[in-house]
């Protein structure tokens, strides 16, 4: 019988280090497919430049797959019906895709076509996407399994498909068309851009990564801004990770102290790509961990002190802190910041707004063109105080300005009107709301069932090697983490 594969395209909109791809070129006939998913359109997360930036994607990856004889198809609507709709006009015996490890209407979209595939007779084969482990019995090695992921050869890229039926492959419809306002800029997208970002970094940029990744001015030029494109998977983790252990080879072949200097930037860089797939990893594990804190504890914590004055002053950057308020302008109108002001936001607003983190995040995941939702959600919990097992982070405001924007470039830049009247006088004291915050949390996390429930958080999600705890301190203990990079 005639093996006949479609590639559903989602979150890995390239043709390089694409195994669904390589596994549709040794098929009879292949064809591509991404669906327009009216459940992400509607979905509290979505925002206009996430489907910009995907549109451009697409475009790109439809030229290239074109070049390559395979159409890709575009077609709206909901999973599997768009499957079993399509299936009519071509009788495709394999469904090719890679997992994906996203929001909980994601989770739920899968199961759905995982049951029509089985009722239809379609063989549907996932591949990992990053070093994201399904099943994981439990964390024991699971960074040298990270590790091994990361180093096996990478797919090759087919240059010619087998023959594929005629199809009508639908038009990528502009925000307008679907009826939705306009996007705010986004950069270059698609995989050429990645691969050009990439390349940009590791031989220049990276050069001072480490000096430039928490300060909000200095981060803009200084990280790798490759956050996009693998949230989109304009290019591989893997990629990303080989690339980089090339230059650092490359660099220890030099004995200048310049070459030296720069493989120590790259070697932080390095290390920090772990992290991406470990926080992946626990919404991979317990997806409920999107809507509940991990530790249940913490249940009720805030939800009954909710200040919708509050929330709308620190979506609009008019808390009256201008630091607070810079980044905040400075997101909604670039769709990106470096992670430590990123951290800093959650803090301010689930400490000294005492907001809760699931609002507050569905807001933030507007905002970052670079949403990944294993990441957000992880981290919005560690932020705010309510994986039970972190070390409390409330940044001080009034010391990361100092810190990290001593001139005040950065807050003059997003916040003209500072220090004149227009300016609004601070709504809370940040002394006195941290100290309250601090009081609330621990409260909590004093009581016996808290610790409890901890040692149980950690089992399931703490990182181990060789199944003892890592001695590397966690993202939140040591604040330099750029895990939205």
């Amino acid at each position: 019988m005639s093996r006949l594969a479609l590639v559903w395209f989602k979150r890995d909109l390239r043709v390089a280090d694409h195994a669904p791809l390589l596994a549709a070129a040794h098929c009879d006939a292949a064809v591509g497919l991404y669906v327009l998913e009216d459940e992400w359109l509607n979905s509290p997360e979505w925002d206009p430049q996430h489907w910009a930036f995907a549109r451009e994607s697409l475009h790109a990856l439809r030229a290239d797959l074109a070049a390559r004889g395979l159409p890709l198809l575009l077609r709206r609507g909901n999973l599997p019906q768009v499957l079993a709709e399509l299936r009519r006009e071509y009788p495709f015996t394999e469904l090719l895709s890679h997992q994906e490890t996203g929001p909980g209407w994601t989770y739920a979209r899968d199961k759905r076509v995982g049951d029509w595939c089985r009722q239809a007779g379609v063989r549907w084969q996932e591949w990992p996407q990053f070093g994201v482990m399904r099943p994981l019995r439990n964390r024991d090695a699971w960074a040298n399994a990270w590790d091994r992921f990361m180093a096996r050869p990478r797919p090759a890229t087919p240059e010619c498909f087998p023959g594929a039926p005629t199809l009508a492959i639908g038009e990528l419809p502009s925000l307008a068309q679907l009826q939705k306002p306009a996007a705010r800029p986004t950069p270059a997208a698609g995989e050429a851009a990645a691969v050009r970002t990439l390349q940009d970094f590791l031989q220049l940029r990276s050069r001072q990564y480490l000096s430039s990744l928490s300060s909000p001015s200095l981060a803009e030029r200084g990280c790798s801004r490759l956050s996009a494109y693998l949230a989109f998977g304009n290019i591989s983790m893997a990629r990303v990770v080989q690339n980089t252990q090339a230059q650092l080879r490359a660099l220890r072949r030099e004995s200048s102290p310049e070459a030296q200097s720069h493989a120590r930037h790259l070697r932080g860089f390095l290390s920090r790509l772990h992290w991406h797939c470990h926080f992946i990893q626990k919404l991979e594990d317990e997806p409920a961990i999107e809507f509940h804190n991990f530790a249940r504890i913490y249940d009720g914590l805030r939800e009954d002190d909710w200040r919708e004055d509050y929330f709308l002053a620190w979506c609009n950057g008019q808390t009256g802190y201008p630091l607070i308020d810079a980044c905040m302008r400075s997101l909604r109108a670039t769709g990106w910041l470096n992670f430590r002001m990123r951290a800093m936001l959650v803090s301010f607003a689930s400490y000294h707004l005492w907001l809760h983190w699931r609002q507050t995040g569905l807001f933030l995941a507007q905002q970052f063109l670079d949403f990944e939702a294993g990441i957000h959600w992880s981290q919005m919990q560690m932020q705010s105080g309510t994986t039970g097992i972190n070390t409390l982070r409330i940044y001080s405001p009034s010391k990361q300005m100092l810190d990290q924007d001593p001139k005040a470039d950065f807050v003059r830049r997003w916040v003209p009107e500072w220090g004149s009247s227009a300016y609004p006088a601070p709504i809370v004291s940040e002394k006195l709301a941290a100290q309250q915050a601090k009081e609330r949390i621990w409260a909590r996390r004093r009581l016996p069932e808290a610790r409890t429930e901890a040692q149980e958080v950690l089992r399931r999600h703490g990182s181990r090697k060789g199944g003892r705890e890592r001695k590397r301190k966690t993202p939140s203990d040591n604040g330099q983490l750029t895990l939205f990079d």
